[in-house]
């Protein structure tokens, strides 16, 4: 096996097996094709069965000259991916990236925006132009249901249960969940469906999508991420946000009212409470009022 092969066929499990996006089957891509790059560059001879933790030590120390200590991790922890799918499929008996160590980076907690910043942003929108609506929609969406912009731009009407408070979502790895939407989210949705969206001539596959641009065509990734840096700019935000600071307010502002972790792990969708506890470390003061409201000594 060479290492091109071994690449294709890594994408092929990573998609079929693992049921990835096409997005994050580019990131363990491009993280594997720098190995590839330098193994070539540097003139070494080991396939992906063969090789052994020299190389990659050898590796991981050039590459970690160029980057930031958080991106150095994320490489590592590709590699041992992917050689634990060499692993997985018989092809090597041991996964030579175990004992390389990870860089401690610590955890970085997330941006989040005030109940105030948000109305600020959503009051900034041109609902004179047709695509206001539609935006108005996205960022209340956004907001009010915590979802990935993967999430939103994937979202169809046949996936709206607006009778039973709550919409489909599927989520990283094609899973799906039932996340709860407020009166206020459907509302909006419901303004864009109906005096916006139904005027619109959905392209060929875009006949569900929920949001479209002006071509009728599911909005991409970049386009979300435009309107909310254009609002930002707009009313003088300094803050670097993007669609996922929508949902770190979502869940952070959740907590701060007295919302169950676990409660609010299931609706972002997270496998694993430990990714959801990083909101416990925003928002400090929740933390000392659950003290003050139900230890008894208080």
């Amino acid at each position: 096996m060479n290492w091109p092969q071994a690449l294709q066929d890594y994408q092929v499990y990573l998609k079929i097996e693992r049921g990835l996006s096409a997005n994050s089957i580019k990131n363990y891509s491009y993280d594997l094709q720098k190995l590839i790059d330098f193994l070539e560059e540097k003139d070494l001879q080991a396939s992906p069965i063969v090789i052994e933790k020299d190389y990659l030590q050898q590796f991981i120390y050039e590459t970690a000259k160029q980057v930031k200590p958080r991106s150095q991790a994320r490489i590592v922890s590709g590699l041992k991916s992917f050689f634990n799918y060499l692993v997985f499929e018989n092809y090597r008996e041991d996964n030579p990236m175990d004992l390389i160590e990870t860089p401690k980076i610590g955890r970085k907690l997330p941006d989040t925006l005030s109940t105030d910043e948000i109305n600020d942003l959503i009051a900034a929108i041109d609902l004179s132009k047709p695509q206001g609506e539609r935006n108005r929609a996205i960022l209340e969406t956004l907001y009010g249901c915590g979802l990935r912009v993967s999430e939103l731009i994937g979202l169809r009407l046949s996936d709206l249960f607006f009778d039973e408070d709550f919409i489909r979502i599927t989520g990283k790895g094609n899973k799906q969940r039932f996340v709860p939407i407020g009166e206020v989210t459907k509302k909006y949705i419901n303004i864009y469906r109906h005096e916006v969206r139904n005027h619109l001539k959905p392209q060929k596959e875009s006949e569900d999508v929920l949001f479209l641009n002006r071509r009728g065509k599911q909005l991409t990734r970049a386009m979300v991420f435009t309107i909310i840096k254009r609002l930002a700019e707009k009313i003088g935000l300094k803050k670097n946000i993007s669609p996922h600071t929508f949902r770190h307010s979502f869940a952070t502002h959740l907590l701060e009212n007295g919302a169950d972790l676990r409660a609010i792990q299931q609706m972002l969708g997270h496998e694993s409470i430990t990714t959801t506890e990083v909101y416990v470390h925003v928002d400090r003061t929740h933390l000392a009022k659950t003290l003050r409201d139900f230890h008894p000594r208080n």
